[in-house]
């Protein structure tokens, strides 16, 4: 597809496909066989999630249109080839790849639905574990996998399971069932102590024609960003884990460094007006600075404009509330519009904070709440944010019981599974929206 492209967009544009377009085809090819396969998008399709394996298809072109500018700048060569033909094919391969996946993705599904190039499957061990993965199998048909039932050695409720589904037997006799009916796929999904258990069906099912996943139990932690890796050759699984790392980590600073530029310049004049507000309606100092975890759990100050007459930063800080009467005149309509926050642009410049993130918290806040809520310092695997996907819903302002902080912090600990560049342009967006909308911008 690659190379098709480029000979269609050449003749489409009337320039000759000659000699440096048939080398520059062959790199392409080669290219894009051998980064494609390091990056893994060719594995089978049942289970994989497309979106994912469509950004995986862009990244991976990315680097081999990098690979190939880089040579044409180093050789000199780029001269030899039309613009024209150029430019429309870095930017619509991507868009053909992912198209063609998609348009096989949506074959398939269908055939699925109604039957057709299905495998059947069983799962060993009823737990909550074996449970979910039975509803994800039940209620994905496009995946093509038709699930039979449980095999297991303890009567459990399947209330969870929808569906009439069978308990099949014990574990004794999932052996033979499989030779039996022939199944194709076998989920064992049993605790991690039921090691000798496991290890002893594993050496049953290798008289089998089956194909054996190994499901292990991990979802008694909590897991954030969980990934399978390996360590020369030893499967690892990580049960929590930063997502900014790598090209991510770069793509989330450039997009922090470029908009906090841009945003700083375009806001100058408001900045020095605001400032000259502060300064003029209370005495005291026109910016309010306070200790912040950030990441990694490190310290950072953050600026604000000063809000209140007061700036505290000791091992007890009351939580700022509706008609504070440490609030400045002017600063109630500084925190209303929450204008305050603009000086934490230079944090994000400094790179102690980000544009999105979870909000920081001040440090005596962050010793009273990371002993009573588990998980709580995962929060500080990222760079703190300005705004976050707890505020865009309404999980801004004053947590005055544990149970505001616990919903807070369940929105920030999603924003790290679901992260996306285009999830923290949607907050922003969405946080421009809300910022004079907000009932909690007190």
């Amino acid at each position: 597809m690659v190379v098709l492209l480029l000979a269609a967009l050449a003749l489409g544009y009337g320039v000759p496909f000659q000699k440096e377009y048939h080398l520059l085809s062959a790199l392409a090819f080669v290219l894009t066989l051998l980064v494609f396969h390091a990056a893994r998008p060719y594995r089978p399709w049942r289970g994989v999630d497309f979106w994912r394996l469509g950004q995986r298809v862009l990244l991976t072109w990315g680097i081999v249109t990098g690979l190939l500018l880089a040579l044409g700048f180093v050789t000199k060569t780029t001269a030899y080839f039309s613009r024209g033909v150029l430019l429309p094919w870095i930017f619509l391969t991507p868009v053909v790849l992912v198209g063609m996946r998609l348009l096989v993705y949506k074959i398939l599904g269908v055939l699925h639905s109604y039957g057709s190039n299905t495998r059947t499957a069983v799962i060993a061990g009823a737990s909550a574990l074996g449970q979910h993965l039975a509803r994800s199998l039940i209620d994905l048909p496009w995946l093509g996998i038709r699930f039979l039932g449980f095999f297991s050695d303890q009567k459990t409720n399947l209330d969870g399971v929808p569906g009439d589904t069978p308990i099949l037997g014990d574990l004794e006799s999932m052996v033979t069932f499989v030779q039996a009916y022939q199944v194709n796929i076998v989920y064992l999904a049993l605790p991690l102590q039921a090691e000798a258990r496991i290890r002893e069906i594993i050496e049953r099912l290798q008289d089998t024609t089956a194909s054996v996943y190994f499901a292990p139990d991990v979802f008694i932690y909590s897991l954030f960003q969980s990934s399978l890796t390996d360590l020369q050759g030893i499967p690892l699984i990580s049960l929590w884990e930063t997502p900014f790392f790598g090209v991510n980590a770069l793509l989330k600073r450039l997009l922090d460094v470029i908009l906090a530029g841009i945003l700083l310049a375009a806001a100058a004049p408001l900045l020095v007006t605001l400032a000259l507000g502060v300064k003029l309606t209370s005495p005291g100092p026109v910016f309010f600075k306070q200790r912040r975890y950030g990441l990694d759990g490190e310290e950072i100050k953050i600026f604000k404009f000063r809000t209140m007459s007061v700036c505290e930063d000791g091992a007890h800080i009351p939580q700022a509330k509706k008609d504070d009467p440490r609030l400045t005149s002017f600063g109630k309509f500084l925190r209303r519009t929450s204008l305050d926050e603009l000086p934490q642009l230079f944090n994000v410049l400094q790179g102690g904070m980000s544009l999105v993130g979870p909000r920081p918290h001040a440090v005596a806040h962050n010793e009273f709440y990371r002993q009573r809520l588990p998980s709580y310092m995962l929060r500080h695997k990222v760079r703190p944010g300005i705004t976050g996907l707890a505020q865009v819903n309404g999980f801004r302002g004053e947590t005055e019981t544990l149970e505001k902080m616990e919903q807070r912090l369940a929105y920030d600990l999603e924003y790290l599974r679901r992260w996306s560049l285009w999830l923290d342009v949607k907050l922003i967006c969405q946080t421009v929206w809300k910022t004079f909308t907000g009932k909690n911008a007190y």
